[in-house]
């Protein structure tokens, strides 16, 4: 079942990580050096601390990811 965009989502609240549903960027040169990509962002819906709520605009899966430092990043 394919979830709707958040309501919270806005273009403007966006961040550069891999999806971990759709993995949409894994052959894109741009995303695999790690620059913004005009095409692979995610939704930034929310943020408790360190720890940032996402949506993939693609595939519309929502995950929540810890940004802190040693901590692993999905497709890292």
């Amino acid at each position: 079942m394919r979830l709707p965009i958040d309501p919270q989502a806005d273009r403007a609240r966006r961040a550069w990580v891999p999806c971990p549903a759709c993995d949409d960027a894994r052959d894109c040169v741009s995303c695999a050096e790690r620059r913004n990509c005009a095409a692979h962002w995610r939704y930034l819906i929310a943020n408790e601390g360190p720890t940032v709520h996402l949506q993939c605009p693609g595939c519309t899966h929502t995950w929540a990811l810890d940004t802190r430092p040693g901590r692993r990043r999905p497709g890292a």
